[in-house]
Parts: structure tokens; C-alpha cells; sequence
């Protein structure tokens, strides 16, 4: 039994040099442009976390990290480079 997927024409804009970036990479992977910017969308659109990585973000979101916890980069870099 075979299966149609129905794909719908879509217009987007996009920074120059990002286009040139995916021609590239998909001319290297010998496929069209339109077939890698899919899977590119697919694989993001539809990735799920793995249990461990689930895990770790339940743990991260729980406060119960005993890693140390920063508001903002600005402030992390401040404590490293106290630590000397």
C-alpha cells in the first residue's frame, strides 16, 4: 500500500549567506536543495530527547542541581576568573 505525502508550495527569506551555506552543504550530500532543507526541518521539528537527556533537564529545571547556578554569562565569568 503505497503512501502520499502532500507537500504545499512555501516562500521563505533568508540571510544570503545561510542559503549558500544549505546549497553547499546539500550539493555535498548529493541531494537537492528542497530534500535537505526538509529533513534539516524534520529532524529539528520532530527530534525527542533521549531518557538520560530528559533526565537532566528535569534535574536542571528542578533546582536540586548542586552545580552551581548563574543568572547570566556576564556574572559566570566574573566567578571563574575569581577563582584564581
Amino acid at each position: 500500500m503505497a503512501t502520499t505525502t502532500i507537500r504545499k508550495p512555501a516562500s521563505f527569506r533568508l540571510r544570503n549567506d545561510l542559503l549558500e551555506r544549505m546549497k553547499r552543504n546539500a550539493a555535498r550530500e548529493n541531494r537537492t536543495l528542497n530534500n535537505y532543507v526538509e529533513s534539516v526541518l524534520l529532524e529539528v521539528v520532530y527530534a525527542e530527547p533521549n531518557d538520560e537527556t530528559r533526565a537532566a533537564i528535569k534535574e536542571a529545571m528542578s533546582g536540586q542541581n548542586p552545580n552551581k547556578v548563574y543568572s547570566s554569562v556576564d556574572e559566570m565569568f566574573n566567578d571563574i576568573l575569581n577563582e584564581e
